[in-house]
């Protein structure tokens, strides 16, 4: 496995358990419902993940702020696939919610990594003549 999925990985990790943390405080503390509590712990996550990610796991020299557009481009489509798997784990399948909500990461995870390294965070190709 190479440095650069095992540091995604570790950011992954921390951003997971904060933004689960997040999420069921959210749930639990605040009573606010599966997709609320969702999206306001994956916006929790995206903004320390972009931060470690650019410089920890991809050292991205690039401008911040097309990166930081490129990579919320691809957490939105990964956090498309994440509600997707939560809703229809807890509306088809009838999962309790709180592992519903856990079962959303691994969509969430491969959609983001693959983006962020192939588009988010990607080397300039240069083009020799």
């Amino acid at each position: 496995m190479g440095t650069r999925v095992v540091r995604y990985l570790a950011v992954g990790t921390l951003n997971t358990v904060t933004g689960l943390l997040v999420i069921y405080s959210c749930k639990w503390l605040a009573g606010f419902g599966d997709v609320t509590s969702n999206l306001i712990g994956y916006g929790v996550g995206i903004l320390l993940g972009f931060q470690m990610n650019k410089k920890w796991t991809f050292d991205h020299q690039g401008s911040y702020l097309p990166s930081l557009l490129r990579y919320l481009a691809v957490l939105s489509c990964a956090y498309i696939a994440n509600l997707a798997t939560v809703l229809y784990s807890i509306n088809v399948l009838g999962l309790d919610s709180y592992l519903a909500q856990a079962l959303g990461i691994g969509p969430y995870t491969l959609i983001g990594y693959l983006g962020s390294r192939h588009f988010a965070f990607s080397k300039p190709r240069i083009e020799t003549l």
